[in-house]
């Protein structure tokens, strides 16, 4: 099966953006003791194995339930727009409109999407003002 190759224009990806808010609330946790593959149970959405520790991004519920500590709540956003890795300039546009707005912008690029993490007190907003570059 061959892949499809994602959209590389910037003026079309913004204009396709397509932003969806994820329906849970997400955390970032990191543990020095723990290795790639700890805490599968917990289903995170993303892992990445850091010299610090292995850094885990999931569900809050997953994290409480499990006695994670984290430090602050998060929602997800997803970029619906079929986006290439390739892709110059795109996550910087997304997140300099938010910085403008006073939100951070936790962005991680999957292979078909993107997907960004904002507090989860200001995702309402990051939608609203993500929305604009449809317009």
């Amino acid at each position: 099966m061959a892949a499809m190759i994602g959209e590389k224009d910037i003026d079309k990806l913004l204009a396709l953006l397509q932003p969806v808010l994820l329906d849970d609330e997400y955390v970032f946790c990191s543990s020095p003791s723990l290795g790639y593959g700890d805490l599968d149970e917990l289903q995170p959405i993303s892992s990445y194995q850091e010299q610090e520790g292995l850094s885990l991004l999931l569900s809050k519920s997953a994290a409480d339930s499990a006695g994670l500590s984290y430090s602050s709540v998060f929602c997800g956003i997803t970029l619906s727009v079929h986006s290439s890795l390739d892709a110059v300039g795109f996550t910087g546009a997304v997140a300099n409109k938010l910085a403008r707005n006073g939100i951070s912008a936790n962005v991680i690029a999957a292979y078909y999407h993107d997907h960004v993490f904002v507090p989860a007190d200001k995702a309402k907003l990051a939608l609203a003002l993500l929305r604009e570059f449809e317009s």
